[in-house]
Formats: C-alpha cells, structure tokens, sequence
C-alpha cells in the first residue's frame, strides 16, 4: 500500500516523540535571544556598537578620519608621525602603532625635517599641515607633537572602501609588506570585479547547458564529459611542457623556489623552471589517477551511467528543481547577512581605550589613561615622554569580559540556522525525486507540482526533525571552531599540546564528514516516511550497510563522474580566464584589465565557478542518492511479482542484474 512520501507520519511522532516541536522552540528563543542582545536598542552591542570602527581609520584620540558630518570630514587619511615604529613587537600585543596618528587631507609629497621646515617660511606653511602648535621645534619634537621628518609617501587602501592610511614606500617591516600585497590585490579586484562577474556567469550558463544536455543525452554526455576532462588535463599538462622549455636558458629562470623563499609578487614564481615543472608532475599524476580510476572501474561506469540516465529522466520531470538551489542560495546569503551583521556590532561594541606611550623606562608603561585628565596626573611628571594615546577598542566591564562568548554564541547559530537551511534544501529535492520514483505509472501518479508539494510537507512536518540533525551537526562545527581558536592561543606553547590539538581537529573533522553522511541519507528517509529523525538515521544506515556492496558499485562511482563533471566545467573557465587575464589573447589584449596579480581575478573565478558548477551537479547528486534509496527499499519491499511488482524502471532493474552479478562475483 506503500505510494511515495507520507505526508502525516510525523504528527504521530509529535505525539510519541519529545524532541521536535520543543527543538522549534528552541531554535526561535536562540535566534531571538541574540536578535535581543544585539539588534534590540536597549542592548549594549546596538547602544555601543559602531560599525565605523571596521570602516574608518581612527586617529591617536579614538575619532573617525574621513567621515561625514565631523570636522574630520575633509581629511580622510591616516598620517603615523613615524612609520617604523610600527616594527616594534608592541603592535602586535597593543594591535596599535606606538606613534601619534594624525587624520590629514593629503600625504606627504615632500621629504624635509622639521627643523629644515624651520629655515623656509614655505616649507614651514607645508609642514603645518601636519602640526597645529606654535612652540619651539625642541619643545614640540619633545612632547611628540608632530613627525620629526616627512616621507613622501601614498595613499594605501584597506580592505574597506574608505580605510587609507599614508603608506611610505620605505618597507619597515613585513606587516607593511603583507599589507602592501593585500591592498594590490584589493587594486585588482576594482579593476577586474565586472570582468570576474562575466566569467561567472559564463560558468553559470555552461553548467546549466551541461545539465540541460544531461537530461537529452545523458549517455553521450557522460563519455564526453570523461573524453573532455582527459583532454583538459592532458593540455595543461602540455602547457607546463611547454613554459618549462621555453624558460630554458633565461637568466634567473633555474633559480629554485626554495631558494627564492617567500616573495609578495608571486609572478615571480612564474619566471622559473621549477614553478612549471612542479605543476606539470602534479597534473600528470592527476592524469594518471583519473585514467586508472576509468580503466578499473569500467564496467561500474557503465552502471553509473544508467543510473545517471534515470536520475535525468527524473529531473526532466521535476524540471523546477534546477531551480530550487537558488532558494537555498538567497536563504544562506539571509543568514550569512544577519551573522555578519551582528558580528560587526559585537566587535565594535567596545569602548576606547587608552594607554601610556613612552619611549624611557617607565612604571605606569601601558598602564589604561584617560585624555581628559591625563595633563593633571602625576605621570607626565614622573615620565616627562609619556603620552596617553588610543591604544585598542575593548572594555572592563562583564559585558566586554564575556564578548568572545556571546561571539561563540552567534558563530554556533549561525551554524545552526545555515544546516538548518541545507537540510531543508535536502528534504525537499528527495521528497520531490522519491515523488517521482514511488510513481507507478509515469507520469500520470507524479504530484503536478513536487518541488512545492515536497516544501510544504518539509515545513509543515519535518521542521523538529530538520532543527534536530542541523543542531547536531552544529555542535561538531562549533567545537572545531574553538579549537582553532585555541591552537591560535597557544602558538608558542609545548609540543604536546599542539600534537594533542592537532589529533582532536583531525578526528573532529572526521566526525564532522560522518555525520554529514548520515545526515544526508537520514533526510531521504524523513522526507520518504516521515519518521523522526533518529528513526530515519539509523534505517538509513543499516540500509547502506546491508547493501554496501551496490553503495560502492553504483552510488560512489556516480558521485566520482558527477566530479568530474564539475571538474571539466572548472577547467573550461579556468582556461579561458588565464588567457584573458594573462593577455596571451592577441584580440582581446587591449580590453583585458592592467593588474598587479593576474592570478587573484583567475583563482576568483576557478573558485566561483566550482561552487556554481557544484550547485547545480548538487541537484543531480541528490537525485541520485535519492534515488538509490528508494532502488534499495524497493529491492526489499517488493519482488517483482504482479501481487508486489517493481516501482523502478526497466533501466533501474537491468543496473539491478548487473549488480547482482558483480556482487556474486565479489563474494565468490
């Protein structure tokens, strides 16, 4: 009597069970609760939160440089009195320049002294520019009042639009460098972000193409697909060849890379033998695995195949669901906004903080001073040098103490609410592909609309389900995240407890996979029987383990050409991205944009190309694993006799005689 999903099991287990509607509950207390403390105007993250602090550079006195409606509005630069301070090792525990900063309108052109600056009316109106007192140049070099000498120097952009500091083209140290390479880097993306989103979508509509032509012809797809990713590889293979040879006997160009050590310009790399060379084994061995790998396992390929033949006719019909993924797309980027969001207003919900500076040996060094009364203390008579500067936003108080808890706090809901998304996004792509399968006559029993069908049945059922599982896997990620939070507080320490940390990440990142891998196929069950979600796991389970054999012969085999799926479209952009971005393209050279790194717009678009590819082959994957859930139940529910025939297809029970005689053959 079994037909497809079950739309009201779960009210029963609302009744048995003691988990589901409580962990609803739960999850709308959490959020709100950190919706109160941060959003809700008597909270001290939204009364003291300031997210300016990230976006405006901030002078010696804790005020905004640059931001409209101040006095400072016209001066949008930070200026350091003496750059090379910033080399000390104090920056890195006050995370502050010891040094007077000075919010000015423009950088330096100039290099001159003050005491040159002294013999030159001119040059002294230049250099008040920098300094607004009129005392004598000992007294005011004395009591730090303005730079002793200018540097010509730049303006250097943050990460943020509007953060530039005065950066001079002496490098101090290598903070000034990393720093340097990211504002490069953020150089390239201004000029080259429009052409980044081309590429994209250009990913986007070859993916979709791909999975359109899967649909039709899934077979011939498939092969090609595997002729394709062969051929991608085998080229870059030649193209390394190629730059390795044509470097030979350039000056430089047999330098190693470890003897060039680590450089800010990674072009660099690029002019050497060994870059090439290293690259060019790295694909072959890639090469070679992915040949053996087809070789081996032909014959499970071809299996595969027909299961992918049946998982297109099963999203031809449920063509919405290609679709979908933008939903959980535009969920994720909700929850992601919101965390970000309140991560913003809790970093920011200091209060300003202020040191004593000194250059001499003092008791009060570093000591929290207050500016306001800081001249009528006894530290500028005992320390005639100190001076009370900004040091760092932070606080005393219980609220500032516990921040990196009620950060925790947020990271663990954002977790949970982003899993919680996902597995919606599960249950409802299986609930729509197990419509399809438990169909017995095709397509006249298929619900007129599945996706939505599936959605509703998601929402209005397995809501405590889908909260329990996400929780769940929530917890594990959490953990990892404050152990890396800890093995970031104990660099330095002893051995063994960076062994031990590195063993709990590893066996934690294990566990996070795991429970993963359950949790997907527990989802099928509970969008198929609308059981709990225990329930559903561990049927799940024994259900793979019982038929481990068909697991490795058809579902794993699929996910590796699926992959390679992935792959060939990541190696198609790849390609015309480094082109394009390289200038090798002799007709469009001059469109291409001038960059410091041509590599940051080219791994831009690998990597976005790959998640895009990944969102639209996830469909397919979970059809997939959908569908040889349902080929497994239906194995064992049913016989094939006309009192309890197949639901599966005549291509599903020949991938069936097929198997069955690979797995007698395993045993035997």
């Amino acid at each position: 009597t079994f037909k497809g999903p079950i739309h009201n099991s779960d009210i029963l287990f609302y009744l048995k069970g003691f988990y589901s509607i409580p962990l609803c509950v739960v999850m709308i207390t959490g959020q709100y609760v950190n919706y109160s403390v941060v959003i809700l105007p008597p909270s001290p993250a939204w009364s003291q939160g300031d997210p300016r602090k990230v976006i405006y550079p901030t002078d010696s006195r804790g005020q905004f440089c640059g931001q409209a409606g101040t006095p400072l509005e016209k001066k949008p630069l930070l200026f350091y009195f003496n750059i090379l301070k910033c080399a000390s090792p104090l920056t890195l525990l006050e995370f502050q320049c010891p040094t007077t900063q000075l919010c000015v309108e423009s950088c330096p052109t100039k290099h001159m002294t003050l005491l040159k600056a002294n013999l030159n009316k001119g040059e002294q109106e230049y250099y008040k520019q920098f300094y607004t007192f009129a005392v004598s140049a000992p007294e005011i070099l004395r009591d730090g009042l303005c730079p002793s000498m200018l540097m010509s120097s730049k303006p250097c952009k943050s990460s943020h639009d509007v953060k530039w500091t005065c950066c001079s083209y002496r490098k101090s140290n290598v903070v000034v460098e990393a720093r340097q390479v990211a504002m490069r880097i953020f150089e390239d993306y201004t000029v080259s972000w429009y052409w980044i989103l081309i590429g994209l979508v250009i990913a986007m509509v070859v993916s979709l193409i791909f999975i359109v032509l899967l649909r039709y012809l899934a077979g011939i797809m498939i092969w090609v697909m595997i002729v394709m990713v062969i051929l991608v590889i085998g080229y870059g293979i030649f193209h390394c060849a190629m730059e390795y040879r044509n470097l030979k006997g350039e000056p430089g160009s047999d330098v190693t890379i470890r003897d060039l050590g680590l450089q800010t310009d990674f072009s660099v790399y690029l002019q050497i033998r060994q870059t090439w060379l290293a690259f060019m084994i790295i694909l072959s061995i890639v090469e070679v695995v992915v040949i053996l790998l087809l070789i081996f396992l032909r014959k499970r390929v071809l299996i595969a195949i027909a299961l992918i033949k049946e998982a297109s006719r099963a999203v031809g019909h449920v063509m919405s669901s290609l679709f979908y993924p933008l939903l959980t797309f535009a969920l994720l980027a909700l929850v992601i906004a919101y965390w970000a969001i309140t991560a913003v207003f809790l970093s920011t919900s200091n209060d300003q903080v202020y040191k004593v500076f000194n250059t001499t040996e003092c008791e009060y060094s570093r000591d929290t001073c207050y500016p306001e009364t800081f001249n009528t203390t006894n530290i500028t008579a005992q320390c005639p040098d100190a001076e009370c500067l900004f040091a760092f936003y932070g606080g005393e108080t219980y609220y500032h103490k516990y921040l990196i808890m009620f950060q925790f706090y947020n990271v663990f809901l954002f977790f949970w609410c982003a899993n919680f998304v996902t597995a919606l996004g599960q249950v409802t792509l299986a609930g729509a592909f197990a419509s399809y399968y438990w169909a017995f006559k095709k397509p006249d029993d298929i619900p007129a609309n599945p996706i939505c069908s599936s959605l509703g049945r998601a929402l209005r059922y397995h809501t405590g389900s889908l909260a329990f599982g996400s929780l769940i896997l929530s917890l594990v990620q959490v953990i990892r995240v404050l152990l890396e939070y800890l093995d970031q507080k104990l660099k330095g320490e002893n051995r063994f407890a960076k062994f031990l940390l590195s063993c709990l990440k590893c066996c934690f990142w294990c566990l996070e996979k795991c429970i993963k891998f359950l949790n997907r196929n527990a989802y099928i069950m509970v969008a198929i029987y609308g059981k709990s979600f225990c329930t559903s796991a561990r049927d799940a389970f024994f259900l793979l383990m019982r038929n481990i054999i068909r697991v490795a012969v058809l579902d794993k085999v699929t996910d590796f050409l699926l992959f390679l799926g992935k792959l060939l479209i990541v190696g198609i952009v790849g390609i015309c991205s480094f082109f394009f971005f390289s200038g090798r393209i002799k007709a469009v050279e001059q469109t291409a944009p001038s960059l410091n790194y041509y590599w940051v717009p080219i791994l831009t678009v690998v990597v976005g190309s790959y998640l895009i590819a990944h969102g639209f082959f996830s469909v397919y994957a979970m059809c997939v694993d959908t569908l040889f859930l349902c080929f497994l139940e239906d194995l064992e529910r049913n016989d094939g006799t006309a009192e309890r025939p197949y639901f599966m297809s005549q291509n599903l029970l020949t991938i069936l005689k097929k198997s069955n005689e690979d797995q007698a053959k395993t045993v035997d």
